[in-house]
């Protein structure tokens, strides 16, 4: 199979990019070998992208005729020791016949880009660990963090957790529009 012609561009998401995102997520579920855990549906990627109040953001590298031929998908996080956010980048895929051709790089150099322009001092991601596109990470320079260790709270522990919580009408009233954190009173 021949490269495309053109390397693709990148832009920001838009509402008409749901279903194609929503393709290549189930696509990256199905490489991951989880394909029976995803679940996304255009209607919650429409939501969390282009909602009232979107906390998920969205870039897409398009072919020549504007199609969707890969993502990444992100939001902020913050760092308590730098004091500024960063970006979590929560998924990145480019489908196989646009591999190569730099998309990924690009999509990444964007997001590095909003970092800069921004004052974020941290790009971040995870990645299995028998993927091979660490190779390409490390040739961007990105480091894995070894020291750190990933943890999932979720499911029924998840839920049996919260049921230990002090429900919200008993709580004190935070300022408005913040969600009281019992951690503040820990």
């Amino acid at each position: 199979m021949s490269l495309p012609v053109t390397a693709p561009t990148i832009r920001p998401a838009r509402p008409g990019d749901v279903p194609a995102i929503v393709a290549m997520v189930h696509e990256l579920a199905d490489y991951e070998k989880a394909a029976d855990r995803c679940g996304l549906t255009p209607a919650q990627l429409d939501t969390a992208l282009f909602g009232p109040a979107p906390a998920l953001f969205g870039h897409v590298a398009v072919d020549d005729a504007d199609r969707p031929v890969g993502f990444a998908l992100w939001f902020l996080n913050f760092s308590t020791w730098a004091g500024v956010h960063g970006i979590y980048l929560e998924d990145l895929y480019v489908r196989p016949a646009y591999r190569g051709t730099g998309a990924g790089r690009a999509l990444l150099a964007t997001l590095a880009g909003i970092c800069v322009e921004r004052g974020y001092r941290r790009l971040e991601w995870w990645m299995l660990d028998w993927n091979p596109a660490a190779r390409f990470y490390a040739s961007i320079g990105a480091e894995p963090m070894t020291e750190w260790v990933p943890y999932r709270l979720d499911g029924a522990a998840l839920h049996d957790l919260a049921a230990e919580g002090v429900t919200s009408a008993t709580r004190p009233s935070a300022r408005p529009g913040r969600v009281p954190d019992r951690g503040d009173e820990a």
